[in-house]
């Protein structure tokens, strides 16, 4: 038996505000469900973030739908979970609940193991940082109820696992149920897989299908993971997705048109044009010199993006005149005047997107829930 883990599609996702970007995200997800179906795997599961927002827009709730639709045309079934980016803060249903009600897919992110086809499939939507104490007896209760089931036990699950991100990390591997023979992940957007000695499954995780505006700019592989459940140990195997090139270099400003011309000799072959970035270090610079410079690449690139960097004595950088991603930048200042990455977390990456799209009544009732969950926890 042969299963598809893709995860963190971020289907709807405008990167850079260009429509190129939201189409590459559609392609490699196309090429991700046309590989499968070529492959004949017997099914697929999204662990989570399936889509880059709550209220997606219509091109992205149809690209599933055609999706899983050519699934099923080609007797595939499919699971699913929500990640972070799939669940709203108010209270409204999530848009994939359509999928599994119209029988497109099924829903597993409510902890219920259920059995196919000789395997036991069990999830859980993300849980935040704040709830983890509460899914303990859940784990426990998941361990029990499959642990003398025979066959293959896949746990799919949205969270970042320390071992793999100390940053990202919510859970450890230990807090894990033990008797899962895969761990299906989501979260983390880079590719990664370990073996436990305490799990009796690998976990892995996929990575995003894409590169998504937190990752930046940078030569990656993307793509997903076929894993084949015949014998007694799951065993993956990459697959690779033909997404467009992303390169970031650095150069001394005095190397700046030496550096052009290498860039230019790189992607000038290229059948997709790529993602730039160009991040110059220097004194004395001259703006319109860099200007001047980058234009040869624009004829050749997607996007084409410089920073002036300026080592300081702690040895990090320092960006100067020119963010390459704005909503980056209106993270930092955020961070920077509240005085808080949580606080600012919900003003550029919750509140503003919807306050973007004229929902007033919706960012209002995000507010009002945010506030209700500041007075809980001041309480206890």
């Amino acid at each position: 038996m042969l299963f598809s883990h893709i995860s963190d599609t971020h289907l709807g996702l405008i990167q850079y505000g260009s429509n190129e970007r939201e189409q590459d995200v559609y392609d490699v997800f196309n090429q991700a469900i046309d590989i499968s179906i070529k492959d004949h795997v017997d099914f697929v599961i999204f662990a989570g973030d399936i889509f880059h927002m709550p209220n997606p827009n219509g091109t992205a709730i149809i690209q599933m739908a055609n999706a899983l639709k050519r699934l099923k045309e080609n007797n595939i079934d499919s699971f699913f979970i929500l990640g972070e980016h799939d669940i709203s803060r108010i209270r409204t249903t999530p848009i994939p609940y359509i999928y599994h009600n119209l029988g497109f897919s099924k829903y597993i992110g409510n902890g219920k193991p259920i059995e196919y086809k000789g395997i036991m499939l069990a999830g859980l939507d993300k849980i935040r940082k704040t709830e983890m104490t509460q899914y303990e007896e859940i784990f426990s209760n998941l361990d029990k109820s499959i642990e003398k089931f025979s066959g293959h036990k896949i746990l799919v699950l949205h969270q970042g696992i320390t071992e793999f991100n100390k940053f990202a990390g919510e859970l450890q591997s230990t807090d894990l149920p033990k008797n899962f023979t895969y761990y299906a992940m989501g979260h983390l957007h880079d590719k990664d897989m370990k073996q436990f000695n305490h799990l009796k499954g690998p976990i892995v995780y996929p990575g995003s299908i894409e590169l998504t505006t937190s990752e930046g700019i940078k030569d990656v592989k993307k793509g997903f993971f076929e894993v084949d459940i015949s014998g007694k140990e799951a065993i993956p195997k990459w697959i690779e997705l033909d997404t467009r090139p992303q390169f970031s270099f650095n150069t001394e400003y005095t190397e700046l048109e030496k550096t052009i011309d290498e860039i230019i000799e790189k992607i000038n072959n290229l059948t997709k044009k790529p993602m730039i970035e160009v991040k110059i270090e220097g004194e004395d610079i001259e703006t319109d010199h860099i200007q001047a410079q980058i234009a040869r690449l624009n004829s050749l690139s997607l996007r084409c993006f410089w920073k002036i960097t300026t080592k300081q004595i702690s040895d990090s950088s320092v960006f100067l005149d020119r963010p390459s991603v704005i909503e980056d930048e209106m993270f930092r200042l955020s961070v920077n005047a509240l005085n808080s990455e949580k606080d600012a977390n919900f003003a550029i990456k919750e509140l503003l997107p919807t306050l973007s799209t004229d929902g007033m009544n919706q960012a209002l009732e995000i507010i009002l829930e945010n506030y209700e969950k500041f007075k809980k926890e001041e309480k206890q």
